[in-house]
């Protein structure tokens, strides 16, 4: 059973925000029993925490830890609270040197939504209940993670405002000060620079993971925490990332989705014999030479391109992506994502989802150009949104009347100036320690797997930083972590990332 051992409320006033930012620390009060907490409260309590302690096994170790759910500040210029990030903080507590021991800051996208899902779904201590290919059981609630990288690795969950717990302060507050591709990172870069002084994790080696829209935001915080608060990271890690504000063409943008187009078909049996009796990474590589050798080129002379090339092309793409010819080409060889995840099953009923192409849905009508839902994310939403409540309301004892937002009202969205990739380019070429890694499900068509790596070969024109940067795919979607043999595969992979982004004990960073 778990242990309650501290907990510690502040309110902070617009006045007394700067002097309570910079105040010592006062002796937190003794701890009331959980059944004598007092109850929750819809105010924003924006500088709270309680912790517990626990322990789990990974890979046969039993690993101690102290979990401490909380919120923390974000400040204006003059020294004023103006939001309260949630956040959930697992440290191992039978490490003595707290210096040699790397922290993982972690957090996920949307925008809009919270770090629920990689924390009880991929690197945190406690892992929701679903079967092994990921779908939902009940009793609904968490156990165990044994894949968990707390063996080595403390990390923090962060929820950015209006996701999770997190809020602004008043609906005074622009929403303009959260709300864009550059606001975000500015205030969580903030954020997390006074996390790291509280916690005092200065001098350990640190990484980001985030995943989707996250990977925007840990590509733009790399060099924001680099140049603004002077912070230099070990490694990046990208789960599932966008473009990350590279550009590219349209056609070359939808051409990129080719070979995600042949995964989901081999997963569904849609292709001849020939190509379904072979394995998807003996398939796949064959599928990308066809994108970039032949289909691109081919699209780049529009309607100029002639017809018994076009019906080459046609015949080739039908076969490996389980369209008909007729279907290509009245689709001018660009098919249109929608139209894919309706049409691949329409004779057998089913649609397919858009973030986990093995999901499959049912809707109204056969006809028409696109499914009426999302499969995977109704899937997902079923297991994770009572068990994150379970956990944090029961397990870590987290008291407040809030709603916990899945999916947080942040729009308007400013997406301009979107420079990310650029950023991280920068942030590599800038610190000699930097590592990348991106991790992408074959089956993810929201952010393809092969639109990842065509960001990474463009992430670095020189090719001077490739030694530095590396991408892997796993046999599911957007949450590859979701289907078990993947899990076990790709928390496996974090730790060796980890361990090799650590430099050698004297070594400089310099080239």
């Amino acid at each position: 059973m778990r242990k309650i051992t501290l907990l510690f409320v502040v309110m902070l006033g617009a006045a007394g925000g700067y002097a309570q930012r910079n105040a010592p620390a006062a002796a937190p009060p003794a701890t009331p029993p959980a059944e004598k907490m007092p109850p929750g409260s819809r105010v924003l309590n924006i500088d709270s925490s309680v912790t517990t302690h626990s322990q789990v096994t990974i890979k046969g170790q039993v690993v101690p830890y102290d979990a401490t759910a909380g919120t923390m500040p974000v400040w204006d210029e003059e020294g004023k609270p103006i939001a309260g990030v949630f956040y959930t903080y697992y440290e191992r507590s039978d490490v003595k040197d707290r210096a040699a021991r790397p922290l993982v800051i972690s957090f996920n996208g949307g925008p809009g939504t919270p770090s629920v899902w990689m924390e009880i779904g991929y690197t945190g201590p406690r892992r929701l209940n679903i079967d092994d290919e990921g779908y939902p059981i009940q009793p609904y609630g968490v156990k165990e993670n044994n894949w968990s990288i707390l063996d080595v690795a403390d990390i923090v969950y962060l929820d950015p405002v209006n996701t999770g717990f997190s809020r602004a302060v008043s609906a005074s507050i622009p929403t303009s000060r959260f709300f864009g591709v550059n606001e975000d990172i500015k205030y969580l870069a903030q954020w997390i620079a006074t996390f790291v002084s509280r916690k005092n994790r200065w001098a350990s080696p640190k990484f980001l993971i985030g995943e989707s829209y996250g990977t925007t935001r840990a590509s733009g915080l790399a060099l924001e925490l680099q140049e603004a608060q002077w912070m230099y990271l070990n490694g990046v890690i990208l789960v599932s990332p966008t473009v990350l504000g590279i550009e590219r063409s349209e056609f070359v943008q939808a051409s990129l989705r080719v070979p995600y187009y042949a995964a989901t078909a081999w997963y569904h049996k849609a292709l001849g014999p020939d190509e379904q009796r072979r394995d998807l990474t003996d398939l796949l590589p064959e599928v990308e030479n066809f994108t970039i050798n032949e289909l691109i080129p081919a699209l780049a002379r529009g309607g100029f391109l002639e017809d018994a090339k076009k019906k080459e092309l046609a015949a080739k793409m039908s076969k490996y992506i389980g369209l008909s010819e007729k279907v290509i080409l009245q689709s001018n060889l660009v098919i249109p994502a929608n139209f894919f995840w309706k049409e691949l099953l329409r004779d057998k009923g089913y649609t397919v989802g858009r973030l986990d192409s093995r999901y499959k849905g049912i809707d109204e009508s056969d006809a028409g150009d696109s499914p009426d839902y999302n499969a995977e994310l109704n899937s997902w939403n079923h297991a994770f949104m009572p068990a994150m409540n379970v956990y944090l309301r029961e397990e870590l004892h987290y008291k407040t009347d809030l709603n916990y937002y899945l999916f947080g009202p942040v729009r308007p969205w400013n997406n301009q100036n979107d420079h990310t990739g650029e950023n991280l380019r920068k942030a590599i070429a800038e610190n000699p320690f930097l590592h990348l890694m991106i991790q992408s499900g074959y089956y993810d068509g929201a952010c393809d797997y092969f639109n990842a790596k065509y960001s990474l070969w463009q992430l670095d024109p020189s090719g001077k930083l490739k030694d530095r940067l590396t991408w892997e795919g796993y046999r599911s979607g957007h949450m590859m972590y979701l289907r078990k043999p993947d899990l076990e595969a790709a928390t496996e992979s974090l730790r060796k990332f980890i361990k090799g982004a650590l430099p050698k004990p004297g070594e400089p960073a310099k080239y």
